[in-house]
């Protein structure tokens, strides 16, 4: 069998898979979404999924350390997304849009915890991939590049320092209704990014050839114009 290469990767698809992995609040939410926007793209927020698994667990009275009952749940749960006004792609759980649930400070700690599970990365894994195999997707996440995605054809790895990313959650969560407080959300973050990078099975990395992108002291459309330059220069 030949291996693949990069030529036979474009052939197979006609337009890029874009994969951005990153700790918690290196902001790849907005910038996956401003720069499937700008590319004409599709968005796929994989971190939304997980955190549907945790919704559903806790309302159904799974505990997020039952790994085999997890991943069992995981395989039924009917998991969607349907484009809301702006753009921004809404998680419907069993066709309910669940997208404003999964946005809690207690159910991103619970992505964290159902994504340590072998179990639920391989139900959720199949359905990542269907939903990029053809490219022109952007897929945010924490192993797009080097589990879901490892032939993307563009990889970039966005981080900033914990104290940045404790502010912007802050000020996100505030945006939609919801008191936090600093140094909670800071300790929330350096335990979560203990937690993802730590995990046996899949935990938060860089890939190898990924592009790293400090997003510290960048604004916003600073790093989406770098990234679409890097898309570009990948076929986008």
């Amino acid at each position: 069998m030949t291996p693949r290469t990069s030529s036979t990767r474009n052939a197979r698809r006609a337009r890029p898979v874009i994969a951005i992995d990153g700790p918690a609040g290196a902001g790849k939410s907005t910038v996956a979404l401003q720069l499937a926007q700008r590319l004409g793209f599709v968005l796929v927020d994989t971190g939304a999924l997980y955190r549907g698994v945790a919704l559903a667990a806790r309302e159904r009275g799974v505990a997020w350390t039952e790994g085999a009952l997890l991943g069992e749940l995981t395989a039924a749960l009917n998991l969607q997304f349907t484009p809301s006004p702006s753009g921004a792609p809404r998680l419907l759980i069993d066709g309910v849009d669940r997208s404003n649930d999964i946005r809690t400070p207690e159910i991103s700690m619970g992505a964290s915890d159902v994504s340590k599970h072998p179990e639920v990365r391989a139900a959720l894994l199949d359905l990542q991939r269907r939903l990029g195999k053809d490219g022109g997707v952007v897929l945010e996440g924490r192993d797009i590049g080097t589990v879901v995605f490892p032939d993307a054809e563009a990889k970039v790895f966005l981080t900033a320092s914990a104290e940045i990313r404790a502010r912007r959650r802050v000020l996100d969560l505030a945006a939609r209704g919801i008191s936090a407080d600093y140094d909670t959300t800071l300790a929330e973050i350096q335990a979560r990014d203990a937690q993802d990078q730590g995990r046996a099975v899949a935990p938060l990395r860089p890939a190898e050839d990924a592009i790293m992108v400090d997003t510290t002291m960048m604004d916003i459309n600073h790093v989406v114009s770098q990234l679409a330059e890097i898309a570009r220069g990948k076929g986008a």
